[in-house]
């Protein structure tokens, strides 16, 4: 069996009962990054084998996975944040597994996603999540594409490109609302909300460190 367990995006008292159970409950961890994992795990006091499985492993370590759990042992799957799968590694793991026949779990709990809409004041009963935008080709189609899509829309993004994100937002999507989520759940949480223009020309009052969830308004939305 595998286990996909929804662990802290931020503070480390976000997770259930029933995940810290199943994490002291499985023989092993399969996790991005073994640092950050450890981090959470020594937080709960929680002793475990860990595998990093992480986008430039994922081939390679799915069939050593796969095998260890064929052979009876029970596994979760982790990533550095949230909710696994959402943007991150495992659905190369997740799909071997299936096709085996592993019952695969799931353990809900955090997600940055789902945080970030809940708070966005935007409509949430029909939205499109794209994840992190291009960084390169493509990137221009994809928000000319964006600039057409008539529900709320959610997207990722890092430290480093969000200042070129709002000015791509300017250039292709100038009429739609945003609400930008910073370090969600953390000390330093921060929601900045307003046109990509407003919030551009105020970025040097901004700090622009941490993990970024940008909420765009839908086609036409008024400001209320």
């Amino acid at each position: 069996m595998l286990f996909v367990v929804s662990t802290p995006i931020g503070n480390l008292k976000d997770i259930t009962f029933r995940a810290v159970e199943t994490l002291q409950e499985v023989d092993f961890i399969i996790c991005e990054d073994t640092r950050v994992t450890s981090f959470l795990l020594n937080h709960y006091n929680i002793k475990k084998e860990l595998v990093s499985l992480n986008a430039a492993s994922e081939v390679k370590k799915t069939e050593y996975i796969t095998e260890r759990i064929k052979r009876g042992e029970k596994a979760a799957l982790v990533s550095d944040a949230g909710t696994p799968t959402i943007s991150d590694p495992g659905i190369r793991l997740i799909s071997a597994l299936i096709n085996i026949g592993v019952r695969i779990c799931t353990i809900p709990g955090a997600s940055a996603l789902t945080a970030a809409l809940s708070i966005a004041g935007l409509p949430t009963d029909s939205f499109v999540f794209e994840g992190f935008p291009p960084q390169k080709k493509g990137r221009q189609t994809f928000f000319r594409e964006l600039s057409k899509e008539k529900r709320t829309v959610v997207l990722y993004e890092s430290t480093y490109r969000i200042e070129k994100l709002l000015n791509d937002l300017v250039e292709f999507l100038p009429e739609r609302y945003i609400v930008i989520c910073r370090e969600l759940t953390k000390m330093f949480e921060e929601t900045v909300r307003g046109f990509p223009k407003d919030i551009l020309e105020r970025l040097d009052t901004l700090k622009l460190k941490g993990e970024f969830v940008i909420v765009i308004s839908p086609i036409n939305w008024e400001v209320r």
